[in-house]
């Protein structure tokens, strides 16, 4: 299925080309209020930050709970280049967010319709929306791995 370009979606990947050139898998994401504000983008810090949670999904969580001092999202879409994995699915789960829109699945490491399928088994679930720019995140992550080997 496809989906029209989103200027939220082309700003997670620009996020994405950014984490990619700082030698960072490159998964950007944005999170958006529903009026359009948005509260926190971010990509992937893991390497940066020496920290396995810092993932772009749990970055502009945090962020944004921070920012409007709830640590419930309602109403927030989230734009992602990448499927979630396992720990993001359950943050965004208990973070309350409306919506999930992501870009390209993850076979592997996803955890939203690949692997567990964590949501199914949340009492909170948000609407999923998945292939938003799916070929341009699938590019960008090829590339990068492949320059890795």
């Amino acid at each position: 299925m496809s989906f029209p370009p989103s200027p939220f979606m082309a700003r997670a990947l620009e996020l994405a080309r950014q984490a990619g050139l700082a030698g960072e898998v490159p998964v950007g994401a944005v999170l958006a209020a529903a009026n359009g504000e948005v509260l926190a983008e971010a990509h992937n810090r893991t390497r940066t930050d020496h920290d396995p949670t810092a993932h772009a999904e749990m970055l502009v969580i945090r962020a944004a709970a921070r920012k409007i001092g709830n640590e419930r999202l309602p109403g927030c879409t989230l734009w992602v280049t990448l499927e979630p994995c396992p720990m993001c699915a359950a943050a965004i789960a208990e973070a309350r967010i409306a919506r999930l829109v992501y870009a390209a699945p993850d076979p592997k490491g996803g955890g939203i319709e690949h692997g567990p399928r964590v949501l199914s088994h949340m009492r909170h679930k948000p609407e999923v929306i998945s292939g938003v720019s799916e070929a341009e995140a699938v590019r960008l992550l090829r590339d990068f791995f492949e320059q890795k080997r």
